[in-house]
């Protein structure tokens, strides 16, 4: 067993003698215990959340994601633990390396199966290392990466990816071992600058922007279309047989399938993260045309799942991006992540923010290869970064508080800055 931090925090106990437990479902820990390692809350660490996703059949074995999560007991007690799944594709996951694939076949070499700890089908950042409080945090994390090492060994796997980490995960990890290789890409998230009110927030836009904003929302009530949020029993079975219609339709215009969730896996999220679910439903003429459907924390809200049945003007931006900042508003969340992509997020209020992720390769001459690449990605990824911040729509008046990691505010000399009402 390594040896204690020696740079601990006071009142942390050094790394216990530990057990490695290999779940092959989470339902093989209690949600307690497994609860217990997650304060933050976050919903998509939650045991309901991982467990719909496996009881549904949405991520397992069959459909690629093979669970073989970590866990760490001291005396019976859960003291660590890590998602962790054995992958046969690369799917679902938002951080790409299909090239990575490609390479390993033309050396006649096999990427798969790799490792990867994450949440299935989430480009969301949050924590990837569950850890007990009291203990040696350094010591936990070097314990849990030495057994996902003897994992990959076993497993005989080319690699293990550990996606979206927050920053207190990535720091942990990286200290745990220097091979790891870092990933940046970028999202755009909504920070709440204490508003009081969705009009608030319209203010600290520039003229132009806030009058287009007005004029989406103008559209979407031309069109007959009302907006309802439901939250947690508020929303029923018709609301997510409804929603499952649309989310489906949407998938199977855009990639020729029916989606990577079952029916089952919201069924099953109902039961178990109800009081974390918030549903935006678009109706026109009593009958549902849209559904986004949104997680929260007590920090943070979450944009999922969009679907629709009728291609009505800015609806997509109403329930996905305007809804979802007036609930973060009347909850007084603090951020708005509302998934990948989406450049047109930016002009809407959503800054440029950097996501991380970390690489192992077993194999040292790809290892190098691999740095190589993600060395040169780094500087391509901070170049865009910095490039979408001089966009963002706000009035040059605002106090941005740099919360991106990308940039500082950059001068907008010679745009447009007609600040009046």
């Amino acid at each position: 067993m390594s040896s204690p931090n020696p740079n601990a925090n006071l009142g942390t106990v050094s790394c216990p003698p530990t057990t490695v437990r290999l779940l092959n479902r989470i339902s093989d820990v209690s949600a307690d215990d497994w609860d217990r390692l997650w304060p933050e809350h976050n919903p998509f660490l939650r045991h309901g959340f991982l467990s719909a996703l496996e009881d549904s059949g949405s991520a397992d074995p069959d459909s690629g994601w093979a669970p073989c999560h970590l866990l760490l007991e001291h005396e019976g007690r859960a003291v660590a633990g890590m998602p962790l799944y054995r992958k046969s594709h690369s799917y679902g996951e938002f951080v790409f390396d299909w090239a990575w694939a490609d390479a390993w076949q033309r050396h006649g070499l096999a990427y798969y199966p790799k490792l990867v700890s994450a949440v299935p089908f989430t480009p969301s950042a949050g924590p990837r290392i569950g850890l007990a409080a009291g203990w040696d945090q350094d010591a936990l994390t070097r314990r849990l990466m030495q057994a996902m090492h003897e994992q990959l060994e076993g497993e005989g796997a080319s690699s293990w990816h550990g996606l979206f980490p927050d920053a207190p995960s990535c720091a942990l990890l990286q200290a745990s071992d220097s091979r790891l290789l870092e990933r940046h890409d970028v999202q755009f998230h909504w920070f709440n600058r204490d508003f009081d009110h969705f009009e608030a927030f319209l203010m600290s836009l520039r003229s132009s922007r806030r009058k287009n904003v007005r004029r989406e929302r103008r559209r979407v009530a031309a069109q007959q279309v009302q907006l309802r949020r439901r939250v947690g029993d508020e929303i029923d079975e018709a609301a997510w047989d409804a929603f499952y219609r649309c989310y489906r339709a949407t998938f199977l215009k855009r990639s020729g399938h029916g989606g990577y969730l079952t029916r089952e896996f919201f069924t099953l999220l109902r039961e178990r993260l109800a009081s974390q679910l918030m549903l935006t439903e678009a109706t026109q003429e009593g009958e549902v045309v849209a559904g986004a459907l949104f997680l929260f924390d007590r920090n943070t809200l979450y944009g999922r799942w969009w679907g629709c049945l009728a291609e009505l003007d800015c609806l997509h931006f109403e329930a996905c991006f305007y809804q979802g900042i007036e609930f973060a508003i009347d909850q007084g969340l603090q951020r708005f992540d509302p998934g990948t992509q989406g450049e047109h997020k930016l002009l809407r209020g959503f800054e440029p923010v950097t996501t991380q992720s970390l690489h192992y390769i077993a194999d040292p001459r790809f290892r190098q290869a691999v740095a190589s690449y993600v060395a040169e990605e780094r500087e391509h990824r901070q170049r865009y970064g910095a490039q979408a911040a001089a966009y963002l729509p706000f009035r040059r008046d605002q106090d941005l508080t740099d919360q991106t990691g990308v940039t500082e505010r950059p001068d907008r000399a010679g745009r447009n800055t007609d600040e009046s009402a």
